[in-house]
């Protein structure tokens, strides 16, 4: 089977993506300073639409190896071909040993558009995060992930794209 993986920051001040003031005049947008974050790992499996989250505390090496733990612990016994980015907490070394069994698929260098998992955490950002400020990063957290798996799997392979005429992995997909 093969996942499309990625992992997304959400950050508890939300992208401003509208907001008004009157005409002629600046509108001021209040910051603390401090920006709570977390990261969430996933993978959606380009066949199904079925997905796997993570929420960690950052995206680090260490990070990304307790997620491949639980992509493992999930699909105990079928082989996993991860379709992912050259992050650097994907090529550490220590990562790497974890993905040991399992097939990576490199995506080329700068080619977010290729991977259906970030056009997927856009359109959650989009509909959870945008204009929206929470009370806490867990609550956004929360929410995100509510929204993420309240999709159908049909939903998610459209979203993300996989559904298009033009997804440029529809031919593999269909053999």
């Amino acid at each position: 089977m093969v996942l499309a993986q990625g992992e997304t920051d959400l950050r508890l001040f939300p992208p401003l993506r509208a907001a008004w003031s009157k005409r002629g005049e600046v509108a001021r947008v209040w910051l603390s300073g401090h920006n709570a974050r977390r990261v969430i790992f996933g993978a959606m499996n380009l066949r199904t639409g079925t997905r796997l989250f993570v929420r960690r505390p950052k995206g680090r090496s260490a990070d990304f190896q307790a997620f491949l733990e639980e992509v493992r612990s999930h699909y105990r016994g079928r082989h996993v071909a991860l379709l992912l980015d050259e992050d650097s907490c994907h090529t550490a070394k220590a990562s790497l040993r974890q993905a040991e069994g399992m097939t990576l698929l490199w995506l080329p260098n700068r080619s977010p558009k290729l991977n259906p998992m970030d056009t997927l955490w856009g359109q959650g950002k989009d509909v959870i995060s945008a204009n929206e400020q929470y009370a806490t990063i867990e609550e956004q957290v929360d929410r995100c992930l509510d929204h993420l798996y309240s999709l159908t799997n049909h939903e998610a392979l459209h979203t993300s794209g996989v559904l298009s005429r033009k997804f440029w992995l529809k031919a593999a997909l269909s053999n």
